[in-house]
């Protein structure tokens, strides 16, 4: 994953990265990857605490959410305001997705008005390189 964040800081540039795992059965994010480990654990689980709209966005639909204001941030996530505090205003948020499966999603964040369309492809072009970690993630799971 040490790879997979070099490559997001230098093709679309991130203030605050997390990986997560999505277990459909608990309908929940676990926390595999994080660049803020002291705000952002490694293995913290929260079930989807976001708005409707972006599960049905990234996690169902398969498609990126981008918030790029903080008034997004605000309108879909509970934790906007540790966000904000780290500096981050925009955010991007990439389903991996391997055959038919979501495994994850990579969330990607930076300041106000830093990304664009530009980025949001840049970004899902990153995130096949994320499935194998999540698959193994997902395999521990069920042992």
């Amino acid at each position: 994953m040490t790879e997979l964040e070099s490559a997001v800081r230098q093709e679309v540039g991130v203030r605050l990265f997390t990986v997560l795992a999505w277990v459909p059965e608990r309908r929940a994010l676990r926390r595999v990857h994080s660049s803020h480990p002291e705000q952002y654990p490694v293995g913290g689980e929260k079930t989807v605490e976001v708005a409707q709209g972006w599960l049905t966005r990234c996690i169902e639909g398969r498609q990126p959410y981008f918030g790029q204001d903080r008034a997004a941030v605000r309108e879909i996530f509970a934790d906007h305001e540790l966000i904000e505090s780290l500096g981050c205003g925009s955010i991007i948020n990439v389903p991996v997705v391997d055959g038919d499966e979501v495994l994850g999603v990579l969330n990607i964040l930076d300041a106000e008005g830093s990304y664009d369309e530009a980025s949001i492809a840049a970004a899902q072009s990153l995130a096949p390189s994320a499935v194998p970690a999540l698959r193994a993630a997902l395999q521990g799971d069920e042992r």
